[in-house]
């Protein structure tokens, strides 16, 4: 029964792709969400009996590479991890699948996209149960592959196409450093099995790796290449480019792969690698540094941006930035219970927004929106409040029951002689309230000067809320989004859970949450704290069109300082033009060695054209010689022919030869003496 919740989608693929045309649009968008609906349920039934029966299943098919001593089997592990992220992965997609069939109701290839979420959803599904890295690998380049379908799905926009590439070969650059780590693995440990490979790595503590001349440890050198991969996928610092440009593909896309399900994996790999970084303090320390920079510039950025689904996709990064933070000072618990938390309310976000968008005819500019929308879609409003809330941390709502105690986490973590980590987190729960509330104010209680009459006359013709199962899905969602991390609070980090067994290092990790139950009040207030303020200075912002500032703070904001930070913050600390301006370097670089040095240059001096000019010249003087004189012809011709005769001699050794060379030679000269004499009488 456990391996039904993988055939499920790959089915729903293979009957969409092959018999869609027989089926039609209501047939496909029926069988697609019904068995997602399916695989929902039996996750929940592997989620009881695995999490909370305490009984992690293993299943092995056959031998599916086996090379010497090399033998890696096909096989699937459920063990505490796999079952929380088979309830986030199955559900997201269900809701997902069943909001599209109202957003892109009207698109002619719906069917398509349909076999391209279930097709995603199956390669998840693989990435999250599989048993070893190998398998573990498919799975992680498959949902790479699905995600370049998906943005690119509009095809016909040139925007759509340049995402999806930049979205590929970015994560085609981790994924190469990630295959290292696997190569890695394997010639360590001689396989790629998970259970065997982490039982085998208190016993190689001490190993070292030459690599790129120079000695490593082998576990900080494989932890290193894995954190790579992560950073990759879950679109950290460096690698981040490529998730807001996958804005351009449909709001279903973005909730599903961007949001909650995808760009989790790189948390999701950590966590199950756990047992390799808890072995290298230093990947620990890059963790959290690379988690505090992370949060803390998507943050920044969020705040300088006007479309609204590119604000989401930086507080993606933002809050993945956390769950970084989380990994890095040792609860892996918690930051997989901020990964499941994470998901329900960011995709409330993203489909709140996709209803924004889709009654706006397709506007993502939030600067368009406003208007009293709130009492058009009062709907919408209130789930998108929800997330918004939630998103910021307040109180006993989904969001404050992790990311608060990640914040917590950070006191005291001595990193660079402060508590760096605290402040970051601070900081970016300010960044976090500012653009939420900067959403929430322009998409709906701002007064609109830049958005089309004719939309808010439409809005008085029909109900923008007449989408049945849009509304439903925003309506499902929020519920999670409201009371989730409270029933499963005490489930994934209560003292002394007991579900999680094995499957993560570190059995006091949840007693270390302990200490930090009592801190004294105005640190445990201070994020909530600033969190308000930071409402409170975005909704003064937000009036700024209705009532003027005073002359002093004018002044200040036109200042050249507030101009070039919102310029820095407006193009993301302008990443992608210096990747351009990098990468378009290289290029040339590499175009005037290699191609007009080398390849135009030495390589065909010597080649083609070299070997066609030294043919020409020789050809010239032989011509010349042949046909300039008869004398010479015909001294050339004879010339070759004794030759000719002079070799066979001196491999037959034949007397009789000889005697003949030397009469045909005779002959020759005489025939040349006469030849010379005709020529001088002509």
């Amino acid at each position: 029964m456990y391996l039904y919740i993988l055939i499920l989608p790959l089915l729903n693929f293979l009957i969409i792709s092959f018999l869609g045309h027989y089926i039609g649009r209501t047939g496909c968008c029926f069988i697609s969400t019904f068995g997602l609906f399916l695989s929902f349920l039996i996750s929940l039934f592997i989620f009881f009996e695995v999490s909370l029966n305490q009984t992690p299943t293993s299943i092995k098919l056959y031998n599916w590479v086996y090379i010497d001593i090399y033998s890696i089997q096909l096989g699937f592990l459920f063990d505490s991890i796999s079952s929380i992220m088979l309830i986030v992965i199955t559900f997201i997609s269900f809701i997902v699948h069943l909001y599209s069939i109202s957003y892109l109701g009207d698109d002619p290839y719906l069917s398509r996209f349909m076999s391209y979420l279930s097709l995603f959803t199956f390669f998840m599904l693989i990435l999250v149960t599989s048993d070893n890295f190998l398998q573990l690998f498919i799975g992680w380049e498959g949902v790479g592959l699905c995600s370049y379908l998906l943005i690119n799905f509009w095809f016909t926009r040139l925007l759509a196409n340049k995402a999806a590439l930049k979205a590929m070969i970015m994560n085609r650059i981790a994924d190469v450093i990630f295959l290292i780590a696997i190569v890695f693995i394997l010639l360590k440990f001689k396989t790629t099995d998970f259970i065997i490979v982490f039982n085998l790595i208190p016993f190689i503590t001490e190993d070292t790796y030459f690599f790129l001349f120079k000695t490593y440890n082998s576990l900080e050198l494989i932890s290193f290449f894995l954190l790579i991969g992560a950073i990759g996928k879950s679109a950290q610092i460096g690698f981040h480019t490529w998730l807001p440009d996958a804005m351009e593909g449909p709001t279903p896309v973005s909730a599903l792969l961007h949001a909650a399900t995808m760009v989790t994996a790189g948390v999701f790999l950590i966590i199950r690698c756990c047992f390799f970084f808890e072995f290298s303090n230093t990947i620990l320390t890059l963790l959290i540094l690379i988690g505090c920079i992370s949060t803390f510039f998507a943050g920044f950025v969020a705040i300088f941006q006007y479309d609204i689904k590119k604000i989401i996709a930086y507080s993606t990064c933002s809050q993945l930035g956390y769950m970084f933070i989380a990994c890095g000072l040792s609860n892996y618990y918690l930051a997989m219970f901020h990964l499941f938390n994470h998901a329900f309310f960011k995709a409330l976000l993203f489909l709140s927004a996709g209803a924004i968008i889709h009654a706006f005819f397709d506007e993502q500019d939030m600067r368009k929106f406003g208007g009293n929308v709130m009492l058009i879609m009062p709907f919408t409003y209130i789930c998108f409040t929800i997330g918004s809330l939630s998103i910021m941390g307040f109180p006993y709502l989904t969001g404050f029951f992790s990311k608060e105690l990640i914040i917590e986490l950070g006191f005291n973590r001595f990193i660079i002689d402060s508590n760096f980590c605290y402040i970051i987190c601070i900081f970016s729960a300010i960044f976090t309230s500012i653009y939420s509330c900067k959403l929430w104010f322009y998409s709906f209680l701002v007064r609109s000067i830049n958005s089309y009459k004719f939309n808010y006359k439409l809005f008085n013709l029909i109900n923008i809320e007449s989408h049945d199962f849009m509304l439903y899905s925003m309506v499902i969602l929020s519920i999670p989004s409201l009371i989730i991390g409270f029933l499963f609070n005490d489930i994934i980090i209560g003292l002394g859970t007991p579900i999680w067994m094995n499957s993560i290092y570190g059995l006091l990790s949840s007693y270390k949450l302990l200490n930090y139950s009592f801190l004294p009040f105005y640190i445990k207030d201070l994020p909530l704290s600033f969190a308000i303020l930071g409402i409170c200075f975005t909704l003064i912002l937000s009036q700024h069109n209705i009532y003027k500032f005073p002359n002093a703070i004018e002044e200040f904001f036109t200042t050249t300082l507030c101009i070039n930070i919102s310029n820095i913050g407006f193009n993301a600390f302008f990443f992608n033009n210096f990747y351009n301006y990098l990468f378009i370097s290289i290029y040339k670089l590499f175009y005037l060695v290699n191609v007009k040095y080398l390849d135009k240059g030495i390589f065909e001096y010597f080649g083609p054209f070299g070997i066609y000019n030294t043919s020409k010249f020789i050809l010239n003087k032989c011509t010349f010689f042949f046909f300039h004189t008869i004398y010479y012809s015909l001294f050339i011709q004879y010339f070759s022919i004794l030759i000719i005769f002079i070799f066979i001699y001196l491999f037959l050794l034949d007397t009789f030869c000889l005697v003949n060379i030397g009469l045909i030679s005779l002959l020759l000269l005489i025939n040349i003496f006469f030849n010379s004499k005709a020529k001088q009488t002509a």
